[in-house]
């Protein structure tokens, strides 16, 4: 990947009479991990959303390469890969034909390389089943192939271990070091932490 950064500068935001978000300042390079971390309500999924573009803040800008992402949104959102809390599955189909869809605008994709990703992180037994069929575990397994089939500097994360045991946890560790490993930038917002297998980490605590 060539250099990246992203950067956020004094940003704030207004929900109502609440200030959400009060001078959030950062800066990220290649194959570093900013972990978001506060309590329920601090901010963490509103300030995930204003880096992505989909919130406008009152003041502040985000910074991709230098430029405002405002300014060419459609090229700033070819660049991530945003995790929600909920996975963007149509539940009336199955894993695979879900990542082939949600994933097939943004490039190609073969039959064996969809396999193998879910393969990858642990989703292979269930892959032909209907989704409405799976537990939220599984399904958070489906997007988390999704994010290993997509060739991305910025990962963007909401609680990216939400309904998933040790071995999931773990997974996602894997995951995220094998990004940063390859020169790529992660945001998580968590509320235990990320696990062990993640090195490069700094902290924003918006309770702080």
């Amino acid at each position: 990947m060539p250099d990246q950064t992203l950067a956020v500068e004094n940003l704030h935001l207004w929900r109502g009479e609440r200030h959400v978000l009060r001078g959030v300042t950062f800066s990220l390079g290649r194959g570093t991990c900013l972990e978001i971390s506060g309590a329920n309500g601090s901010g963490k999924t509103t300030l995930l959303r204003t880096l992505c573009g989909l919130i406008y803040p009152e003041e502040g800008r985000v910074l991709w390469n230098g430029e405002d992402v405002r300014e060419d949104l459609s090229a700033f959102h070819a660049s991530l890969a945003y995790l929600g809390h909920e996975p963007p599955l149509k539940s009336d189909l199955t894993p695979t034909e879900n990542l082939h869809y949600w994933l097939g605008v943004r490039r190609l994709l073969g039959k064996g390389e969809l396999l193998a990703a879910l393969e990858r992180v642990g989703a292979r037994p269930f892959c032909e089943r209907l989704v409405r069929t799976l537990s939220a575990g599984q399904r958070r397994r489906v997007a988390l192939a999704a994010l290993a089939l997509l060739p991305v500097p910025l990962w963007l994360l909401d609680e990216p271990t939400t309904n998933l045991d040790v071995q999931g946890r773990e997974l996602v560790g894997e995951l995220i070091a094998e990004q940063l490993a390859r020169g790529g930038m992660v945001v998580a917002a968590v509320h235990h932490g990320l696990p062990e297998a993640v090195r490069n980490v700094t902290r924003l605590d918006l309770a702080a």
